[in-house]
């Protein structure tokens, strides 16, 4: 690998450590900047639909943790190049959410795509979470966040 090449695998990984703090300290405007304009993003329950679009994204993040102290990690990543302005990724993750009535410990794996912008900044283009696990005291949550406990809870 040049060094060119590890210098943009560097920013990959400063990029993502940004999506983190700033959706963690809900700094909304600066957060909306980790993507592109045009990003997917598939968060939710298996059967949410996917949300396209930066603006959507933010406003769909920002409704459902507005309130909620959250801690989000992200580990281990694995990032290929396709050409010399996008790569993909998968990231291992664990998060943490807290809120009146509301706790939720997750973990499982980002796959993301990312593009270099004309401003040069390398950003998400589009963004899967996939959860190996989900524990919370509200089992419907576990249910909607992590279908396949159910079949673990019957074996």
């Amino acid at each position: 690998m040049d060094a060119s090449r590890l210098v943009d695998l560097e920013e990959i990984k400063q990029l993502k450590a940004r999506y983190f703090r700033l959706m963690d300290t809900k700094q909304w405007d600066a957060w909306a900047d980790v993507f592109t304009e045009d990003c997917s993003m598939h968060s939710g329950p298996p059967q949410a639909p996917v949300v396209r679009g930066r603006r959507e994204i933010v406003a769909y993040v920002r409704g459902h943790i507005e309130h909620v102290i959250t801690a989000h990690h992200g580990h281990m990543p694995e990032i290929r190049f396709s050409d010399p302005d996008h790569a993909s990724g998968i990231w291992a993750m664990y998060d943490q959410l807290r809120g009146p009535g509301f706790t939720l410990d997750g973990w499982g794996h980002y796959h993301e795509e990312y593009h270099r912008c004309a401003d040069g900044r390398w950003r998400i283009a589009s963004t899967r979470l996939t959860r190996l696990r989900v524990e919370s005291p509200d089992p419907n949550l576990v249910a909607a966040l992590w279908p396949e406990s159910q079949q673990i809870a019957r074996k």
